[in-house]
C-alpha cells in the first residue's frame, strides 16, 4: 500500500472535476484498511468508493481512502433462494450482470446503476420500481475509530428514500466492506410496472420477459436518456424525486394538469423532479461547460472543464426556479463535497 501525496481525483469522480487529495491510498482487502485506519489514526480521513454520487468542489485537505474490496459468493442457497455476498469495491452494474447470468431474480431494474456495491446501502439505490432495502439482507462494516467490524442487518439500517442509517445516525462512523443480498432462483417477480419498461419490451416484441430481458430493456433506457460518465461526466439523477402532501399536490395540479405523478401513500404523493426541471425551462440548457443533459433533466454535467463550483451553481439555480414556479423545493441526491 503505497500513500501519494497531491493526488489528481478527476478519475475517481464520474464528473471528471479536476481536484487533489491531499495524500490517497487505495485498499484492497480488509486487513489493508485495518492497517490504514490504525496507522494513521490522527489523520482526517475520506472515504472514497467509486466517485458516482459525489460533486468534489474543492481539494480534499484529508487521507483518501479508496475502497478497492474485489470477490462475490454464494453464502447460502435453497431451492427458492440464493444469498449472495460482494465485495464493497465491485462495480455494481458488472455484479447486477453476474447475478443475471446466474438467473438470480431481485436486482435486473437496477442495471446500469453508476457506482460499487458498497455504497448502493448507503443511498438505497433505487430504479424502475425496486431499491436496495427490497433484497438487502446485510452489509459488514468497519468502526472508522475502533477498527472493529459490525453487522447490520436489513432493520437496523432505516432504509428510506435513498435513505439510510449511513446518511444520519452512523453517518462517517464506518466504512462498509461487503454486502449480503437475497435473490430469487425461481418464480421471479418480474417488475415491469413502469411504463418506460414496457414499452421497450412491446418494441422488441416480447411478452413473457426474463430477469435479462428487463436488464436488457432497463439498459437501453437508461442509454437512451443518460450520458456515459466515460465519455460526458456526471453523476447520475442529480435530484430526489420530491414527496410532497396530497394537499400540496392538489393545488399544484389544478394549476398544471398535465403534471405526471406517483402516489406514495393516502397522504403523500411523489412527483419527477425531471418533469419539474424541464417545465423550469433547463432541459439542455448550458452554462459555459456546466449545465443540463438535453435527455435527461434531473442530469447534470460536465462538457469538458466544468468545476464543481459551477456545476453547483447551475444546481441551486435549477432548485431555486423550480421552486419559485411550483413552490416545490426539490433535494440533491448527490453528496456535495
Amino acid at each position: 500500500m503505497e500513500i501519494q501525496s497531491n493526488f489528481s481525483l478527476k478519475k475517481h469522480n464520474t464528473f471528471g472535476i479536476e481536484a487533489n487529495a491531499k495524500q490517497f491510498v487505495a485498499v484492497h482487502s480488509v486487513v489493508e484498511l485495518k492497517t490504514i485506519l490504525q496507522e494513521n489514526k490522527n489523520e482526517k480521513k475520506f472515504i472514497l468508493g467509486g466517485g458516482s454520487n459525489m460533486l468534489l468542489t474543492k481539494d480534499i485537505d484529508a487521507l483518501v481512502i479508496h475502497i478497492d474490496l474485489k470477490g462475490k459468493k454464494i453464502i447460502k442457497e435453497d431451492d427458492d433462494f440464493v444469498w449472495v455476498e460482494s465485495q464493497a469495491g465491485e462495480t455494481w452494474h458488472d455484479f447486477v450482470l453476474y447475478t443475471i447470468d446466474h438467473n438470480f431474480g431481485g436486482l435486473e431494474n437496477m442495471s446500469l446503476i453508476p457506482g460499487n456495491v458498497g455504497t448502493t446501502p448507503v443511498q438505497n439505490i433505487g430504479a424502475y420500481g425496486t431499491e436496495i432495502k427490497d433484497t438487502f439482507v446485510s452489509c459488514e462494516a468497519m468502526n472508522i475509530a475502533t477498527q472493529e467490524m459490525r453487522t447490520f442487518d436489513n432493520k437496523e439500517c432505516n432504509f428510506g428514500y435513498r435513505e439510510s442509517i449511513f446518511k444520519h445516525e452512523v453517518k462517517d462512523q464506518y466504512i462498509i466492506t461487503s454486502v449480503v443480498f437475497k435473490l430469487t432462483k425461481r418464480d421471479h417477480k418480474i417488475n415491469t410496472s413502469y411504463g418506460d419498461i414496457l414499452a421497450e419490451l412491446a418494441k422488441n416484441n416480447i411478452t413473457e420477459p426474463t430477469l435479462k430481458d428487463v436488464s436488457n430493456a432497463v439498459i437501453a433506457i437508461r442509454q437512451s436518456k443518460l450520458p456515459d460518465p466515460k465519455e460526458l461526466g456526471n453523476s447520475g439523477s442529480f435530484f430526489k424525486n420530491p414527496i410532497i402532501s396530497k394537499t400540496q399536490f392538489e393545488e399544484i395540479h389544478q394549476k398544471f394538469p398535465e403534471m405526471k405523478f406517483y402516489k406514495v401513500s393516502e397522504t403523500e404523493v411523489k412527483v419527477p423532479a425531471g418533469w419539474l426541471i424541464e417545465q423550469a425551462g433547463f432541459k439542455g440548457k448550458r452554462f459555459g461547460d456546466a449545465g443540463v443533459h438535453k435527455n435527461q433533466a434531473l442530469v447534470l454535467v460536465n462538457y469538458g472543464n466544468a468545476t464543481g463550483q459551477e456545476i453547483l451553481a447551475v444546481s441551486k439555480e435549477v432548485q431555486k426556479t423550480v421552486f419559485e414556479k411550483f413552490g416545490i423545493q426539490i433535494e440533491a441526491e448527490v453528496n456535495v463535497i
